[in-house]
């Protein structure tokens, strides 16, 4: 048996971090991976999704163009997209495969681990154990139980971005940020997308008035939404009976089907054995990501938290901090951040505060002059500021992603609001917008004690 200083299981965004740190600083690393090195997000989620909704992008924007007399024809060719996306995720795979990082000095081993005791797993036929362990297995699609589902070819975000074959109809049963990006994509690609979600409204976990405004947009570009609705059973190959909120049947044709109802994390390890306490949904971890056995930490996705990769990395270096230190760092959730990749993008960061003593302050994209110009003006900037600081924030637009960013700097970092105003912004960007609203924060402060206090000193010095 081989022992090792540390041993991580799963090669994703969080193992990898750890595993290469580790190695760094001089400790000898076993790093273990089921699957493919780079994780969920290199080969099945973030970097193919956004391959995707870019070539989309591309095509409607070329579509779009009739209006200023250019016409484009021809169809879309799925094949020379998959090709395409397979070379993007192919140059980030030089630095992210078992030959690259053994040559670093990682030992890799592909195959399944299971706990086998307290300190030791098993992979394959071979024993190791080591004196510190990160679990980071990540998640896969979680598949839901509908009748029939055994009996047809159906997608998930693991496969899909392999489709050569456009469908005349697709059918996408999942109202979240994956079953949205890949409905957008499809229907621009060409297809007539239909969604079905169990949800009120799509992307339920952001900000309501957000959600209603971009499925108006995607209802705009001829995708059709059957929300508030169950998926009953698969009658055939190319047959869903869904049940409404009124407990109405009916049926709906397709030519395929994408399954985007959530991810379901990696438990089987064979916990018990190792000592470390989980329940269906993930493992159980303490504030400093320390799993019931004190010599094994768990992070990324597996703890169920927050199921994205920047995440997973936040959390891979509270691991490695705690692990270093005898000084814990505790997780800080209300850091969290996410953007949702459809077009316009969906940013959101920090929480919502649930008492009321916060201002909400609300900036339309049809008052940002570089929106106005490029004709892309449908969107807003929501914050809400408490005692002169940023806590939570929300952005439907063109690069809201990028746009937000120094938002998210500023609240993490305590700046008060008001300072922002002192930056100088380039006209006309879209980050304005974040002007804008420290302009109507301070105009929102303005009481009329002030304005008349300010009137005096005025009068005071210009006689």
């Amino acid at each position: 048996m081989k022992n090792y200083d540390i041993i991580v299981i799963g090669a994703g965004s969080a193992g990898l971090n750890v595993a290469v740190f580790m190695n760094q600083i001089g400790l000898q690393v076993l790093l273990v991976e089921k699957n493919k090195i780079g994780g969920d997000c290199l080969n099945y989620g973030c970097i193919p999704s956004k391959a995707l909704l870019s070539i989309a992008k591309t095509i409607a924007s070329g579509k779009n163009s009739s209006h200023f007399g250019l016409k484009i024809e021809g169809k879309t060719d799925l094949k020379k997209i998959a090709k395409t996306i397979k070379e993007r995720q192919n140059i980030i795979k030089k630095h992210e495969n078992p030959k690259f990082l053994q040559e670093m000095g990682i030992d890799v081993q592909i195959g399944e681990a299971k706990f086998s005791g307290t300190e030791q797993i098993k992979v394959e036929k071979n024993n190791f154990s080591a004196k510190k362990f990160v679990i980071a297995t990540g998640s896969r699609p979680n598949i839901p139980s509908i009748k029939g589902i055994e009996n047809i070819n159906y997608f998930t975000n693991e496969n899909i971005f392999e489709n050569t074959s456009l469908p005349k109809n697709l059918l996408v049963i999942g109202d979240g940020p994956i079953g949205i990006e890949m409905a957008q994509s499809y229907q621009r690609l060409g297809s007539q997308v239909t969604v079905v979600g169990r949800n009120k409204t799509i992307l339920s976990k952001e900000d309501d008035e957000v959600s209603k405004l971009m499925q108006k947009i995607l209802e705009k570009e001829g995708v059709k939404f059957i929300l508030n609705s169950e998926p009953i059973e698969f009658k055939n190959k190319n047959s869903l009976i869904y049940q409404n909120h009124k407990k109405e049947k009916n049926e709906i044709k397709f030519n395929q089907v994408l399954i985007a109802t959530g991810r379901k994390t990696n438990l089987d390890l064979n916990l018990k054995k190792a000592g470390v306490a989980y329940n269906q949904k993930k493992i159980i971890t303490d504030k400093h990501l320390r799993t019931t056995n004190p010599n094994i930490y768990a992070c990324g996705d597996v703890n169920g938290n927050f199921m994205f990769t920047h995440w997973a990395e936040t959390e891979a270096a509270l691991v490695i901090k705690n692990i270093l230190s005898p000084f814990k760092k505790s997780l800080d959730k209300s850091q969290i951040n996410w953007v949702t990749y459809t077009d316009p993008e969906i940013a959101t960061f920090g929480i919502k505060p649930k008492n009321s003593t916060y201002k909400t302050i609300k900036i339309d994209l049809k008052d940002v002059d570089r929106a106005i110009a490029t004709g892309i003006n449908k969107g807003f900037l929501k914050l809400y500021i408490q005692k002169n600081k940023i806590i939570a924030g929300t952005m439907i637009a063109e690069n809201a992603g990028e746009i937000v960013s120094e938002l998210i700097l500023a609240k993490t970092i305590k700046l008060p609001f008001k300072k922002m105003f002192d930056k100088v912004y380039a006209y006309p960007t879209m980050n304005r917008s974040n002007k804008k609203a420290v302009m109507e924060y301070i105009k929102q402060k303005l009481s009329p004690k002030t304005i008349k206090f300010l009137n005096l000193i005025f009068k005071i010095f210009n006689r």
